[in-house]
């Protein structure tokens, strides 16, 4: 269970700060599509008898490259697509060549989050901190490229460029957590959290604070009720990041409401007009 709070804790913090400027670039499809046809790669490191985290970790760049290479001359969604259906063809291939590896692909899609050894934390947490650094490197071109891509190409910031090394940061980010958490846990933290710390508050810095805060609350209270209820990790973290984000979505309706009426009733009575007065 130690074990479980750290690398969980880790995951939660690089989730949701990746996860913020996936919410901000609308790239939920690609936080879905990485993950989810990486298994190729863990596969074919199966069948040759390697590490499947490297097999995991080529794969997702090889996607993130893919997707941004096909993205700069087509529909991004067109090439997300493509990429998926390319890696989900060869993990199929793969897979037909052996059957010593089909187990495994039920902890791929929803993890082993109560299972983790000694020797997985340090491969997690550095491949974390790479992602959570170059986050903070890449976050002023993110940010400019993600909200205003005129004032960023007019400041020399290259939104392909930019694109790329967002793709490969989610890339690390995916094949992090792929073998630990799941493609289906990684994901609801990557959209969940950040969404609804986006529906609180437009600051970059504090809504991607929030994002990670409301990640790690969002795992720990589902490690602990899966614990106490023998339900699975994926259920509560998929409930309570949905959860998150209706209550983001409630509380910005709330205080829109609240800004409509006080501006009404800060305006000045109207006048009446001569015709109202005949």
């Amino acid at each position: 269970m130690i074990n479980t709070w750290i690398v969980a804790t880790i995951v939660a913090v690089v989730a949701g700060a990746v996860g913020f400027f996936v919410v901000l670039r609308g790239s939920a499809f690609v936080a879905d599509a990485l993950p989810t046809g990486a298994f190729a790669g863990a596969a074919g490191a199966s069948l040759i008898g390697v590490n499947t985290l490297l097999g995991l970790g080529v794969f997702s760049l090889l996607g993130a490259l893919g997707i941004g290479w096909l993205g700069r001359r087509g529909r991004h969604d067109v090439a997300v697509a493509l990429a998926l259906v390319a890696m989900l063809g060869v993990g199929a291939l793969f897979l037909s060549f052996t059957v010593e590896y089909g187990p495994e692909i039920d902890s791929l899609l929803f993890g082993e989050v109560l299972g983790i050894s000694v020797n997985e934390i340090a491969p997690v947490a550095v491949l974390g901190a790479v992602c959570v650094l170059a986050i903070l490197v890449l976050f002023r071109p993110l940010i400019l490229s993600s909200v205003m891509p005129e004032l960023g190409e007019a400041r020399g910031v290259r939104a392909h460029w930019i694109e790329t090394c967002f793709l490969v940061v989610l890339a690390l980010a995916t094949s992090m957590a792929l073998p630990v958490v799941g493609a289906l846990l990684i994901f609801s933290l990557m959209i969940g959290p950040p969404a609804a710390a986006r529906s609180v508050t437009s600051r970059p810095l504090i809504a991607m604070g929030l994002a990670m805060l409301l990640a790690v609350v969002t795992v720990w209270v589902a490690i602990a009720v899966s614990y106490q209820t023998n339900w699975p990790i994926g259920f509560f973290v998929g409930t309570i990041g949905a959860a998150c984000y209706a209550a983001g979505r409630g509380w910005t309706a709330l205080r829109s409401r609240r800004l409509r009426r006080s501006q009404a009733s800060a305006l000045p009575p109207a006048t009446p007009t001569a015709s109202a007065v005949a």
